[in-house]
């Protein structure tokens, strides 16, 4: 029974993306059921799933953050800043993995230190770094010079079809691999696990808990900052009024894929399923016209479903 139940869990999503693929495609435009449209959806989906990996992390750790859209408008900021000082693209992309890092960093280190919910500490650094985002740019647009950056979510030219997918997407696959190996391979992944099953518990077993909290929040911050040069490319300027809302995407992807906000549970791959459900969904919508409330109604009754099956499937467990 509990076999049966983890594989609905796993393959539940995914049916689900498959769904709605398939009620757009039969119903929306013959535009959207072509190549073009399907590697529009994966660069779309790049950004929501980079930023949505570090989330699932502190999901499954028990925790929130509230300030991944910060992070990214700001570290869309630092990078353009870094090239427009004469810094070269490697150099901006780790500047902005570091900026993120250090503001999940503050993050840990004040949900741990003050012991405040997460989700009053985050919505504190949302406001803290958009509005340091905004002093970095002078509350303008950044321009930087022309980099290879800006290829990485840029349509494929005809010469380099064969790599099939733009190299932010293969660079999200490659992250998402790793925060997989991570979770389900190393003893940090264990720890995590235990901590958003049972703090109390996992305390009882020696875990370090505030230590590994603020590893968590630092790498969902790093993340973010990577996402933030994500991006740059897709607009190739530092905005830092861009990312309004994107924390809501982010843990609405993770829940969507299985995620509980109750912690200890989700995975990489529901995550990625979530990230890939929302943006058919917008894909959908537009290539069929609609307006965009009739897209976010959708989404919006889509995470409801999403948060109402988890907390019945977290009663069966606690009946059972």
């Amino acid at each position: 029974m509990k076999a049966r139940r983890r594989w609905i869990s796993a393959l539940g999503p995914l049916f689900g993306l498959l769904s709605i693929y398939s009620v757009f495609a039969i119903f929306g435009p013959e535009s959207f059921a072509t190549v073009g449209t399907l590697e529009t959806i994966a660069r779309q989906t790049a950004i929501v799933g980079t930023a949505a990996l570090g989330m699932t992390l502190v999901i499954i750790s028990g925790g929130i953050d509230l300030s991944v859209g910060s992070i990214v408008a700001m570290t869309s900021v630092i990078v353009a800043l870094v090239l427009d000082a004469g810094g070269s693209p490697i150099a901006a992309v780790a500047a902005a993995t570091a900026g993120g890092a250090l503001c999940g960093l503050a993050s840990g280190i004040l949900i741990t230190r003050l012991r405040v919910a997460p989700f009053i500490v985050t919505l504190g650094m949302l406001l803290l770094i958009r509005g340091a985002a905004k002093g970095l740019g002078r509350e303008q647009k950044v321009d930087a010079p022309i980099t290879w950056l800006v290829e990485l979510l840029a349509t494929l030219p005809p010469d380099r079809k064969w790599i099939i997918v733009p190299v932010g997407v293969w660079l999200l696959l490659v992250l998402a691999g790793a925060t997989a190996f991570l979770l389900h391979f190393t003893k940090l992944g264990v720890h995590i696990f235990s901590i958003g099953s049972s703090e109390k518990t996992a305390r009882l077993c020696g875990v370090p808990v505030e230590r590994i909290k603020v590893v968590v929040y630092a790498l969902s911050g790093a993340l973010a900052g990577v996402t933030g040069m994500l991006q740059f490319s897709r607009l190739t300027v530092g905005d830092p009024t861009v990312a309004v809302g994107l924390e809501l995407d982010v843990i609405a992807a993770v829940v969507i894929g299985g995620g509980s906000l109750a912690g200890g549970e989700g995975g990489v791959l529901g995550t990625l399923v979530g990230a890939f459900i929302m943006t058919v969904i917008r894909a959908g919508t537009s290539q069929m016209g609609l307006p965009n409330w009739v897209q976010e109604i959708l989404t919006g009754a889509i995470i409801v479903t999403a948060v109402a099956i988890d907390r019945w499937r977290h009663r069966r467990a606690v009946e059972s």
